[in-house]
């Protein structure tokens, strides 16, 4: 839980609640401090404890955003090892390590050392030491800290498990710190009240030069030159150098802009990027190139670089440069090295020393301030290298993100079953469902667009994801303006498509309005009353409409609500339309509870409660518009297909969404490969969701009945209590058919089968899936039913999963008549709904709730 508030002096203070320990805590508040020194520029005070992490943020406007603490689990380990050696807690254990190493020895061993004096001898020691990365004590104490006191890797699984949605942020903001939060800030205040009197080295060490390859070796971790793609490499190289076919020099202006960015070239190094000698010489000409000597060979350079070639590395300047060009520059060593270190792979200082005819010291010192600050690292990078390289940060995660995909392209993709396992529990179905108004919220902000019967929603769709859901919950959120909902079209029988969205996003995800649908006189009317941003009751609606018939009224209402310009501050008049009243009770609203009752009557006819206004305006931005859809789809399914968008009917379809897949995959927010066989390679993931679909693939159904508890023949007045106890629920799930955490019809093609008819995402059918295989196709009404299992280890839990699902209320009753295209009392599927409960009538099997 990450809660923000401001203190008393109105600053942000945010608070991570988290049960992991000091040992995750620690490194975790480390990354933290980083992350906002390089985001405000200044020193973020932050404290852990066992219970979690207080962070006070500089005075600013901006509200701290939950993905504050969240951090991509490669980057974790180096992150915390480079923070690390600025910590008092470094210092300290600096001075236990060299006590034990006899380099503090007591002048007189009979007589006590006072603690302050060790400290200041050790901070001697230390600021020595630190020069030298090899020193062993300075390298023993960097292993202790990652190792013995810090609990480095348990945090990147943990970083890992938020990436796969095994652990969720929930994020709050509150007036006042929550008790929690005050028994935190009780150990913050203790923290920094006495922080003066501690000694300088004590809180913050020297700055260290670590010998990065006896470290790596001391912590057992694999260098990225095992890593990193030799091919990828030289592609990263090939692109950053203007080698490729697409970067190649075409005219002059392209080779001033490769003068400017990759520096000096030789005139057989331009040809190489496709340029000719005319070209350079006509830059010449115009005086925006120079021709100069570096290196002991002529080199062109641009015009700008004149001042910073002159003072770096003693080169003449040409007669009649513009005295604007020949300004000083600050630090034009480091401009030239960063600038070398931007435009080319891996490369060993002596490199650098030939290229630019300097000495290997003067080079290695420039490389090292670089370093300092974040701009550069050293390493063992370049596969099949040998000795210590430098690069430049940028490259190297390039490298890295380039040699991941390459890597994952190689991965044996997984099969459909597993991604009927996965979708469910990246939703929060069933056994993964939240709880209270987070966990209906969470499941709004996932669901938000999908289109969904209306009759399905609070009986079937919800449930599956908020395992203590009551109607009065979802009316809260939408009373309070959290959350909107929109029509998207009428079915038959007071039925209607209906979709949920969180009030900030709505005008960037619903669709268009369908002005045909609903374009009378009396359509008109309504909306002119609903405008300007009020909300009325219908009787106040009426009034102002002057003398109507509230039958008409209505059917104008309703027929706005399908055409998505109307909607309601509460779902009342939704169940009083479709009957969900009847099929799923609606419990009084919790004791506490602002809630208020499912059926307000005095303001009018129960199918037009509440309080009536406009849905707002939808964003006419397209590019705006298909970001948030696309963010939308890779958040509900976290694997996107072509199928799953074709399913949702998003407007422009899959060719509408893939050139911002695109766009995001280069962004490095989702990834494309081949994940799923049978499917296409145009598959995009979130990061984290393609590892816990292999884990799931990797679990294996058998693994996965283990888990679960072994079917047993029901037994009568035990349903709800096998159902949480045991396993099964993790096995069979029951879905709407609509639902899209069901792949089948959408990613997933049905199942072959030779009944009647085939079966279909249609409105008020359902799904039961055993362990990611279909096992039942319920029709709309339940008079029929399919069945795709050929033994009682799969059959029987997904009857049994049907039955306790109308047990529950959630489908009311259901009389089935037609099984596989014959009669349910001579079918095989017969014996087991009579096993499961069903009893016989003369027209088939029935259960009711």
């Amino acid at each position: 839980v990450v809660e923000r508030f401001r203190d008393e002096l109105g600053d942000w203070r945010v608070a991570v609640h988290s049960p992991f320990g000091a040992q995750v805590h620690a490194p975790w508040a480390l990354a933290l401090s980083a992350r906002l020194r390089e985001r405000y520029g200044v020193d973020v005070q932050a404290m852990h404890t066992d219970d979690g992490i207080v962070i006070r943020l500089p005075e600013t406007d901006e509200t701290p955003p939950p993905e504050l603490a969240v951090f991509d689990p490669g980057e974790v380990e180096p992150l915390v090892t480079d923070e690390v050696g600025g910590s008092a807690l470094f210092a300290s254990r600096f001075r236990e390590c060299a006590a034990r190493a006899l380099l503090l020895p007591r002048r007189n061993p009979g007589k006590r050392t006072p603690l302050w004096q060790q400290r200041q001898r050790s901070a001697q020691l230390l600021s020595v030491a630190s020069q030298y990365g090899s020193f062993p004590i300075v390298l023993e104490t960097m292993r202790e800290c990652l190792q013995d006191v810090f609990d480095v890797p348990g945090l990147v699984q943990l970083m890992r498990d938020v990436a796969e949605r095994t652990v969720r942020i929930v994020d709050v903001e509150t007036a006042q710190p929550s008790p929690y939060a005050r028994s935190l800030l009780f150990g913050y205040i203790g923290a920094f009240m006495y922080e003066g009197d501690q000694p300088l080295a004590e809180r913050r060490a020297a700055a260290l030069a670590l010998d990065s390859t006896l470290l790596a070796e001391l912590l057992g971790t694999a260098e990225l030159r095992e890593l990193l793609d030799p091919d990828a490499v030289a592609e990263v190289e090939a692109e950053l150098a203007r080698r490729t076919d697409d970067r190649r020099i075409r005219d002059v202006e392209d080779v001033a802009d490769a003068l400017r960015l990759l520096g000096d070239l030789t005139t057989e190094e331009l040809i190489e990027r496709g340029a000719t000698p005319a070209m350079a010489a006509a830059l010449e000409e115009s005086s925006r190139a120079l021709r100069v000597r570096i290196g002991g060979e002529q080199r062109w350079i641009a015009v700008e670089d004149a001042a910073r070639v002159r003072d770096a590395l003693g080169t003449p300047t040409p007669v009649g440069v513009p005295q604007v060009f020949l300004e000083p520059v600050a630090d034009p060593l480091a401009d030239l090295l960063s600038r070398y270190a931007r435009t080319h792979g891996p490369f060993h200082a002596i490199d650098v020393a030939t290229r630019f005819g300097l000495g290997l010291a003067i080079v290695e010192h420039g490389l090292h301030r670089l370093a300092s600050t974040g701009k550069v690292v050293q390493g063992e990078f370049r596969p099949g290298g040998a000795g210590l390289e430098w690069c430049d940060a940028e490259v190297l995660r390039a490298m890295r993100r380039r040699s991941l995909a390459k890597l994952r392209r190689e991965v044996e993709p997984v099969s459909p079953q597993a991604l009927a396992r996965f979708l469910p529990a990246w939703q929060g179905v069933g056994v993964h469902a939240g709880r209270g108004l987070d966990g209906l919220a969470r499941a709004v902000e996932q669901l938000q667009g999908a289109a969904v019967p209306a009759s399905m929603l609070e009986t079937v769709v919800l449930p599956s994801r908020v395992s203590d859901y009551q109607p009065s919950m979802l009316d809260e959120l939408t009373s309070t303006g959290d959350v909107l909902w929109a029509g998207q079209g009428s079915l038959p029988g007071n039925d209607g498509w209906v979709a949920l969205y969180l009030a900030d996003t709505a005008p960037l995800l619903m669709p268009a309005v369908d002005a045909d649908a609903a374009s009378t006189p009396l359509h008109e009317r309504v909306l002119d009353a609903l405008d300007g941003g009020g909300a009325l009751f219908f009787r106040a609606l009426s009034d102002r409409l002057g003398s109507l018939d509230d039958r008409a009224l209505i059917g104008a209402m309703w027929d706005l609500v399908w055409s998505g310009q109307i909607t309601n501050d509460t779902l009342a008049p939704l169940r009083n339309v479709f009957g969900a009243t009847r099929t799923r009770s609606a419990p009084r609203a919790r004791p506490g509870r602002r809630g208020r009752p499912v059926m307000p009557v005095r303001s009018g006819p129960p199918t037009a409660a509440g309080r009536w206004s406009r849905l707002p305006a939808r964003d006419g931005d397209p590019t705006r518009r298909a970001h948030a859809v696309t963010e939308a789809l890779l958040d509900r399914h976290g694997i996107v297909t072509r199928g799953a968008v074709m399913a949702e009917h998003v407007p422009g379809g899959y060719a509408g969404v893939y050139p911002v897949l695109k766009a995001f995959e280069d962004s490095g927010r989702a990834r494309r490969g081949y994940f799923v066989e049978g499917l296409g390679g145009a598959q995009f993931a979130m990061p984290g969701a393609v590892d816990r679909m292999r884990a799931l693939a990797q679990s294996g159904r058998a693994e996965a009945r283990r888990e679960a508890s072994p079917w047993q023949p029901p037994v009568p007045g035990g349903w709800r209590e096998r159902r949480r106890d045991s396993g099964d629920a993790a096995a069979a799930l029951v879905l709407a058919a609509t639902d899209p955490a069901n792949p089948c019809g959408a990613a997933l093609p049905w199942p072959d089968h030779d009944g009647a008819h085939r079966p279909g995402r249609k409105a008020g059918a359902l799904v039961v899936l055993v362990d990611g295989d279909l096992a039942l196709y319920v029709e709309r009404g339940g008079k029929s039913l399919l069945s795709w299992a050929d033994d009682t280890t799969s059959l029987q839990p997904a009857v049994d999963a049907l039955a306790l699902a109308v047990r529950d209320g959630m489908l009311g009753k259901l009389a089935v008549e037609r099984a596989d295209g014959e009669a349910v009392l001579t079918s095989p599927l017969g014996s087991a709904l009579e096993q499961a409960g069903f009893r016989p009538t003369p027209r088939g099997l029935r259960l009711r709730a």
